[in-house]
């Protein structure tokens, strides 16, 4: 595998050693975020700061691949993002989406691996509970206002929970046996 560019933490290992074998099974294996993060260095691919912090509301852009399956559900739709790492493409991966600043935002892996950096389940509900445990990150990031982080989440949340919701449905009717 290759070398992390960030700090591993030790109480992921076993995070990575299990998906690890997950995925080696063909067992069906979704990361989101940190899930996603963790999936691609399972994979042995290189985890790194990002060249900014992507903390808001925006649309993904999604590659052929991720229009034609249950991502094409979030097509036009913003989504939550939330992460300041991000990931090289594992080898044996399909890329599905991308944004300015993460040109990996999600991807496949054979049938039963999906990875998404961005967060699909988001639906507003405790939506302030994020910004009172990320306050020392938001206060540490000048150009990221709760308020507007406030504001769009009320204007999106609702449409991306739903549109999330379905896209999140289709791919877990296409890895049920």
């Amino acid at each position: 595998m290759l070398a992390v560019s960030i700090p591993l933490r030790p109480f992921l290992a076993q995070e990575i050693a299990l998906l690890e074998r997950r995925l080696a099974a063909a067992r069906p294996t979704i990361g989101i975020c940190l899930g996603a993060q963790l999936m691609a260095r399972a994979l042995g691919a290189r985890v790194y700061p990002a060249r900014a912090k992507e903390i808001g509301w925006g649309e993904l852009q999604l590659s052929e691949i991720g229009r034609a399956g249950p991502l094409r559900h979030l097509v036009g739709v913003p989504v939550l993002h939330w992460h300041g790492d991000t990931f090289d493409l594992p080898d044996g991966a399909e890329h599905l989406a991308s944004t300015e600043i993460c040109p990996n935002q999600a991807f496949s892996f054979g049938s039963h691996g999906l990875a998404c950096q961005f967060h699909p389940e988001i639906s507003g509900d405790g939506f302030e509970r994020w910004l009172v445990g990320h306050a020392v990150e938001l206060a540490a990031a000048p150009n990221i206002s709760p308020a507007a982080l406030r504001r769009d989440t009320e204007r999106f949340a609702r449409i991306s929970a739903s549109r999330g919701e379905a896209c999140l449905v289709q791919w877990l009717i296409a890895v049920s046996p």
